[in-house]
This record gives structure tokens, sequence and C-alpha cells, in this order.
């Protein structure tokens, strides 16, 4: 038996193999939800995260292998999970980091596909079961990157704005039918590329105290110069598919430690 009023409710998170999206599967099934999680990782490899999952939370877990860069791979995706979950998480994403003269045009479309066009898609796609049964959260994962701009982020920083933009029209549509639509933006968390950056600078710095790299690293960024856990942001998907969260809808929540305030 899950916390929050959840128990029992079907999850969808996109892009949950790890960071973020697992930390969000993770407490879902905490919740007492039955959890599908997505990626792009082999088969075996995925159905034993599941496993792994399901025997510490005592709920269904299942992982589906899916490419969201086409409308075909999200329609394969939620026709998989069988009937449209309850609770909707998008947070599949991919990021071209370069100067936009560097941006092909092959990078720009899939930062589209995966980052703003699955979401859309997904969202169509739930959206009637949600309809009919009178119940459903959708949450997407936008970024501080969808709050203001940064140099060498332009497909990153466009999906992240128009994620909020998608948030906003659906929570529109959806006000009176018991489906609440939100946007969350995280500021830095311990990805594998940013402890390989924070690592590589520890080296070329000849430095040893990780803790003082991690302030460093964040100091033009979060005023609190610590990650923002994605436990915490787990914790506010939680919140969000609660009771608690009934009347909150359309919202652009930033979880940043401050970065979006100063």
């Amino acid at each position: 038996m899950g916390d929050g009023g959840l128990a029992g409710r079907a999850a969808l998170v996109t892009g949950s193999t790890g960071g973020i999206g697992l930390a969000i599967a993770e407490r879902l099934a905490a919740s007492g939800c039955t959890v599908t999680i997505h990626g792009l990782a082999p088969a075996e490899e995925g159905a034993a995260l599941a496993a792994d999952i399901a025997s510490r939370h005592a709920v269904a877990v299942a992982y589906h292998q899916a490419d969201l860069s086409s409308p075909g791979g999200v329609a394969a995706l939620l026709g998989a999970v069988g009937e449209a979950p309850d609770i909707l998480v998008n947070n599949a994403v991919t990021r071209h980091l370069m100067p936009i003269e560097a941006m092909t045009a092959a990078a720009w479309e899939a930062d589209l596909a995966v980052n703003l066009s699955a979401p859309f898609h997904a969202i169509r796609l739930a959206l009637p079961g949600m309809r009919a049964r009178g119940w459903g959260r959708i949450v997407n994962m936008s970024s501080v990157y969808g709050l203001f701009a940064s140099a060498g982020r332009v497909g990153y920083v466009t999906t992240k704005t128009g994620l909020i933009g998608l948030t906003r029209a659906v929570a529109m549509e959806t006000i009176r039918d018991g489906i609440t639509c939100n946007a969350l933006c995280p500021g830095s968390t311990p990805t594998p590329a940013i402890e390989a950056r924070i690592a590589a600078n520890m080296e070329a710095r000849g430095e040893t105290d990780r803790d003082a790299a991690i302030r460093d690293f964040l100091a033009e960024k979060q005023p609190t110069r610590r990650f923002v856990r994605p436990e915490a942001v787990a914790a506010m998907v939680a919140f969000l598919c609660s009771p608690a969260g009934d009347d909150i809808t359309g919202a652009t929540l930033p979880l940043d430690g401050g970065w979006s305030a100063s």
C-alpha cells in the first residue's frame, strides 16, 4: 500500500532508466503505482531494472524500449502500455550542445522530435483514457533553460521553452476534466555528463575536494551551490499527483536552488 492516495494508479515515465526519470519511477512505485519505465536500453537490461523496482516496492513494473523520435515510436509505447496511464511523466530528452552555426538539420529535428513532439503525441494519446476516468496527471519535465537562455543550447532552450507552452495549453483544455498538467524546471542535477565535467576540472586543477569542485561548478548558477537531488524532483512529481495537487494545473515550477530567482 502506497501513500499520497496513488495506490493502484498506473504511471508511465518516459526516459526512466536513470537519473531524474528513474527517481520518479521509484517514487511513484513506492507510492503504490504500477509503473511503466521506458528507455533505449536493451530489453534484458530494462527488464532487470523493472524487476528490481517491483521487488522492492511490491507493485507491477514493466519496461518498454521505444524510440520517441517519431510519432510511430510514441504510439508504439502507448500501445504497449495497454490502457492509457493515469499518470504521464514526459521526461525523455536529447541534447545537442553546440553553437547554432554548428547545429545540423538532423540534430535540430531530433531535439524537436524527442523533447517537444513526443510529449505532445503522448499527451494526445493518453488524454481520452484520462477523460473517460475523470482523472489524470501529466507532468512535463522542462528545465531552468525553459525559463531563460544560454549560449550553445539552441535546441534544448527552444524545446524546453516550448514544453512550458504545451503544458499551459493542455491545462486549459482539461481544466474541468479532473486532469492536471504541470511543468517542472529542475536546475543542475548530478548527471553522468556533469560528473565527468567536474572530474575533468578536478584533474586539470589538481583538486581532491569533490564538494569544493561542485561548489565551484555551480557558483554562477545555483545560489545554493549544491546539486538538485533527483529524489527531490521525484517528490514534487508525487506531490502534484496526490490530492494536494488537485488544484495545481498549468503551473511552471522551478526546482533550481534559487537559480531562476537570482
